[in-house]
């Protein structure tokens, strides 16, 4: 069996943060879809089979895409600061990337079962992640979605109004790529 790598980054498809609203006024808020806008992907195959995954994100690549909810629509500057916050909240001066190292792959239904460690804010938790894969037209969809705590990581949830309004606990990250012609891939 011969052994390859897939190189994929975000020409490749969108890596995104959905996050919700805690609080008292929670009403007030906006629950963010957020993009992460630079990521690359080593994926490691034995013959037929992927082997592991590395998948690094660079935190100061998050833009703020959208926000449903709320009292009135976000506006560019509100975009912005939000931005701000939540480069704060990460320490993105001092932890400038996430990371998921995943070493044991496991066939699950239409997919794969990733079990690794997740870094985040300087530290490590293990994660699990599942992906489904669907080939379409001489391609490869893969997506996923695994849900992630700040408070398992130390990263602080941005709050207003004295805490009636804050970043929910839990937040959820969404993978969709596309893969052309997965059997050349390397």
């Amino acid at each position: 069996m011969t052994a390859t790598q897939w190189q994929l980054d975000a020409s490749d498809g969108q890596l995104l943060v959905h996050t919700d609203v805690a609080g008292r006024a929670s009403k007030m808020g906006h629950r963010l879809t957020i993009a992460m806008e630079r990521w690359q992907a080593s994926v490691s195959w034995s013959g037929e089979s992927p082997t592991g995954v590395d998948l690094v994100v660079e935190v100061d690549s998050l833009r703020v895409l959208q926000g449903a909810g709320g009292v009135t629509p976000l506006t560019p500057p509100e975009k912005t600061l939000i931005r701000s916050n939540a480069l704060k909240c990460l320490s993105a001066d001092k932890h400038r990337q996430i990371r998921f190292v995943c070493d044991d792959v496991e066939p699950a239904g239409d997919g794969y079962r990733l079990s690794g460690t997740l870094e985040i804010n300087g530290r490590r938790k293990p994660h699990v992640v599942a992906v489904r894969v669907a080939p379409e037209d001489g391609s490869w969809q893969v997506s996923g979605d695994t849900k992630v705590r700040h408070s398992d990581f130390g990263v602080r949830r941005y709050s207003m109004l004295m805490g009636a309004m804050q970043v929910a606990d839990e937040v959820t990250v969404s993978l969709s790529v596309s893969i052309a012609d997965p059997t050349h891939r390397g």
